[in-house]
């Protein structure tokens, strides 16, 4: 196969009980529980009304401009499935608006990302749908390639494999590798517990403030009083 010009099949992908235990946890949270060293980049927002964005991933890898490929990643897409697309963070020209996200909602996608442009911003905006993007531009895309699906793309450092878990809020982007899913949830389940608990005891005025001092104690930090 022609590399830059190909469509791969997915060979694995996270489950839909992995997608709905993860969902109800806060992406920063789950980033917390990876050690905070994972991120999609602070460019990628939510551009829809607000909605939590999970599912396993199908990648494109994009030229700059040119949503052909990503054309083909939504036919083949099925439901439940987030099309994330590395467009080279590019903002020239929008790779998608209304109309194909209408085609993705009709098919049961769960979201689409674009690191790269939008256009139909309103729209958007007006909707649920989960579309997170880098920008916004009026100026349409082409339609001529190249391009790859279902390779490894990279977001800002963030490495994205076909069948990872892909989550999104109004905090960010998050990518959980397919093979990490378990250990991560684990680990991001026991910090929301503990920020409930936290929460709790500001609200009973119990919360325990001592570390502060302590920390600066250790770092040798003068007070004057």
């Amino acid at each position: 196969m022609t590399v830059g010009f190909r469509v791969l099949p997915r060979t694995r992908k996270v489950g839909g009980d992995v997608v709905e235990r993860f969902r109800s946890l806060p992406v920063a949270n789950v980033s917390d529980g990876m050690s905070r060293m994972t991120a999609g980049g602070s460019s990628l927002r939510p551009m829809h009304g607000g909605g939590v964005l999970a599912g396993p991933a199908v990648t494109v890898k994009s030229r700059p401009g040119d949503n052909l490929m990503v054309h083909k990643a939504l036919d083949l897409a099925v439901p439940g499935d987030v099309v994330v697309v590395d467009a080279g963070g590019d903002l020239t020209n929008a790779i998608i608006g209304e109309l194909m996200i209408a085609y993705a909602k009709k098919k049961g996608v769960a979201g689409i990302v674009i690191y790269g442009a939008v256009r139909d911003a309103a729209s958007i905006r007006a909707g649920s749908f989960p579309v997170f993007a880098a920008g916004v531009t009026h100026r349409g895309p082409y339609k001529d390639g190249p391009g790859e699906i279902n390779v490894p793309i990279a977001i800002d450092g963030m490495v994205i494999a076909p069948g990872d878990l892909i989550l999104g809020d109004d905090d960010g982007l998050l990518c959980v590798p397919f093979d990490q899913c378990d250990r991560v949830y684990q680990a991001a389940k026991a910090k929301t517990d503990a920020e409930q608990l936290q929460m709790a005891k500001i609200q009973a005025g119990t919360n325990d403030r001592s570390w502060v001092d302590a920390a600066l104690k250790r770092l040798n930090c003068e007070i004057l009083e």
